[in-house]
């Protein structure tokens, strides 16, 4: 069935456009909605093109994980264990912050995909240096190599991350956006799953060296390489360029908009509550080696739980988001802190339960379907809430407040010294409620 106010491009009937028919659920594949006229005969193509570059740099984003092969690589360098609880606040908000500043000068460009193209180069260098970092340096120099490293990798994602959403917004219509977002994940999930049995039964019980962590993340870089060049191959047609001469200038107008346009603060506010789906994430690991141990296929185990979580919701997610986003947060953030309180519940009333090794990567998995909800739930609402340069300034100014906010919540980890890891999950867990009720409050935007 066509989306209302759609148009059909005629277009020969090729085998793309068939398999993009089945995946878009719709017999005529170049049925369009929100972008161009010009851009609706390419559809099927930057379809597929953009699902390709994010399978690879989410099977990279696996394997270069601060939260598991990071954190265990930094562990085994024997770096200073101050140093882990960084890896996750400068990777994400680094990517957030600068995010207002470079927009500015993004609207100068017409065609915004070389972006992408030059942040996922840039990413592919930074982890390569990481794995040779690894295979040629330990302890202190190797910690803060890495960090430092860790930095450079997220300010490069910065510009890969608001040059995808414009893109997006441009090369596909609405209704297929989600869509989109989901099946990369779901297949990304697939390949994840992959790497984890391997590394599960390639291991046994033996212990990995630095070593074998350095070549992993330098085989990871070459991931990042290959999305390049396949990003750079979706046709990409000019857009509006107003609003680019000081990006300055524009990042204070820009962040007028949290004061002006009541239902974006909302989003904004919404989006800081569902932090919770990452937060809570290093807890679970903390919590497992705390009342099982740090034997060393609990990575392979929790890697295993996060790929699967990935690829078995990701899809049902998209499409959901699809029909409507806000629904979606609402339902991924009750299930973030439904699962944080089970969890809480059962560490401290079923003590024989809390000693198995299938508890916390089982419970990882139901995070992990969470987290895919908040992430898909907020990225398509905020694509599909405007358009043009407006959708631009919205992404920038969300993700450079929600960096901020992140690189404050490193401090979370100071309530270790008075609080367990069930009870900052449990703590969290009530974030997640909070978020439901006020992604209830915001308006529709499908």
């Amino acid at each position: 069935m066509s989306d209302t106010n759609a148009r059909s491009s005629p277009a020969p009937d090729t085998p793309l456009d068939a398999i993009y028919g089945l995946v878009a659920n719709e017999e005529d594949a170049r049925v369009c909605r929100d972008i161009p006229d010009e851009a609706c005969s390419d559809l099927p193509r930057n379809f597929f093109l953009q699902v390709a570059a994010r399978i690879l740099t989410k099977l990279g984003d696996a394997l270069a994980n601060p939260k598991t092969v990071l954190a265990w690589l930094l562990s085994l360098q024997g770096a200073p264990a101050f140093l882990v609880a960084f890896l996750v606040p400068i990777r994400e908000s680094g990517s957030m912050i600068p995010q207002i500043f470079i927009a500015g000068y993004i609207r100068n460009l017409a065609r915004r995909k070389w972006v992408w193209v030059i942040g996922s180069v840039l990413q592919a260098g930074a982890v390569a240096a990481m794995g040779i970092t690894a295979m040629t340096m330990t302890g202190v120099a190797a910690g803060w190599t890495i960090i430092a490293l860790l930095t450079l990798f997220s300010l490069a994602r910065g510009l890969s991350s608001i040059a995808s959403k414009d893109v997006l917004g441009k090369t596909v219509p609405k209704r297929r956006r989600g869509r989109l977002t989901g099946l990369a994940a779901s297949l990304s999930g697939v390949l994840t799953l992959g790497v984890a049995l391997w590394l599960l039964m390639a291991g046994g019980t033996r212990s990995y060296s630095a070593g074998f962590y350095g070549m992993l993340l330098t085989g990871a870089a070459g991931l990042w390489l290959a999305a390049a060049g396949i990003f750079a191959a979706i046709q990409e047609h000019g857009g509006a360029t107003e609003g680019g001469r000081n990006a300055i200038r524009q990042a204070i107008r820009s962040l007028s908009l949290l004061r002006t346009d009541p239902t974006f603060r909302h989003f904004v506010f919404t989006r800081a509550l569902m932090l919770c789906s990452a937060l809570s994430a290093p807890y679970y690991v903390v919590l497992a080696q705390e009342h099982y141990g740090t034997g060393n296929h609990l990575l392979g185990l929790f890697i295993l739980a996060n790929g699967l979580a990935s690829s078995l919701s990701a899809t049902v997610w998209g499409r959901a988001a699809d029909r409507s986003s806000r629904q979606v947060m609402i339902g991924a953030g009750a299930a973030t802190a439904l699962t944080g309180i089970a969890l809480f519940t059962v560490v401290n009333t079923l003590p024989a339960v809390s000693g198995t090794s299938w508890l916390y990567p089982l419970a990882f998995f139901f995070l992990g379907i969470a987290h895919s909800g908040v992430r898909m739930g907020r990225k398509t609402y905020v694509v599909d809430l405007a358009s043009g340069n407006r959708r631009t300034d919205y992404v920038a100014v969300s993700n450079t407040v929600i960096g901020v906010i992140l690189l404050v919540s490193g401090s979370v980890g100071a309530l270790t010294t008075v609080l367990s890891a069930d009870e900052i999950i449990l703590v969290l867990s009530l974030f997640g409620v909070a978020g439901a009720l006020s992604a209830w409050r915001l308006p529709e935007v499908e």
